[in-house]
């Protein structure tokens, strides 16, 4: 289920590294420690209409939900690789995905495919399975691929990405689709904005912070105010943010944001307005 193209997503500042490494010279595979229990699954799983994650996806080890996953399309001679990491690294050019690009391990090898894994605390959190010479897909390159929530990363990979993980009331990172923020997009010259996104789909909530003015006045709801009164009915949901603590009133028209100065509100954006 490749993430479709979300208002946070496409807000937040996404960095592209190198395809060989991350810049520092770093390999994108290291010898790793093996897992005490490594996927004993299938390397090929088929993809369907509502799970295109293949094997990849039986083999991450995330504490929430899948994040992002997909399939491979076809190639022409010579985009593929010649060995199994070459394949590797034909998947992040052809993919581009937000997902680290060095310290990944060989977890297992079968039937003319390999799984790479990149752990976190000895757990599966990326998983890509490249395949050599198969339909439309000569050389080696990726078969299937999936990983965890941004949160499940680690921090600096995260924050270099422009990813504001939250936390909840016990210090734990929340996972980016349960609530998460960022700095506006510098292409639509909205650095001095920052949005909070509250859930997904249909529930999900976008919600904009604009001392500056610096968003269309008619992508918001209303406009922010950054010194308000906590309403009597705002619940504290726990979330933090550095000193940012996110509160909610029922009918969710507006986020309130306790902060050491005061209490802000961030009206919800308009739906399908954001920067392109």
């Amino acid at each position: 289920m490749r993430r479709g193209l979300t208002a946070v997503a496409v807000l937040a500042a996404v960095t592209a590294v190198g395809c060989g490494d991350d810049g520092n010279g770093k390999d994108v595979v290291v010898a790793g420690t093996p897992p005490a229990t490594p996927y004993s699954g299938p390397l090929y799983v088929p993809a369907t209409a509502t799970d295109k994650s293949g094997a990849a996806g039986r083999a991450l080890e995330c504490d929430g939900k899948m994040y992002d996953s997909g399939g491979a399309d076809a190639w022409s001679e010579g985009d593929g690789g010649r060995t199994p990491e070459d394949g590797l690294r034909a998947y992040f050019n052809m993919e581009q995905p937000e997902v680290p690009r060095t310290g990944y391990r060989v977890e297992r090898k079968a039937d003319g495919r390999v799984l790479f894994s990149y752990d976190v605390d000895g757990r599966t959190k990326v998983a890509v399975v490249v395949a050599k010479d198969r339909k439309n897909r000569p050389g080696w390159g990726p078969e299937s691929s999936a990983s965890c929530d941004p949160a499940e990363l680690p921090a600096g990979f995260a924050e270099a990405h422009g990813y504001e993980i939250w936390t909840d009331r016990d210090g734990r990172r929340v996972a980016t689709t349960v609530v998460s923020s960022s700095v506006g997009a510098a292409h639509c010259d909205w650095q001095k904005a920052h949005f909070l996104q509250t859930g997904e789909g249909a529930k999900g909530r976008l919600y904009a912070r604009d001392p500056d003015k610096v968003l269309p006045s008619e992508m918001l709801t209303a406009a922010y105010d950054g010194d308000v009164h906590m309403p009597a009915n705002a619940r504290d949901t726990g979330y933090r943010y550095q000193d940012w603590q996110l509160w909610l009133t029922p009918d969710a028209s507006k986020a309130y944001v306790r902060t050491p100065a005061g209490v802000e509100a961030w009206p919800s954006v308009k739906d399908g307005q954001g920067c392109l």
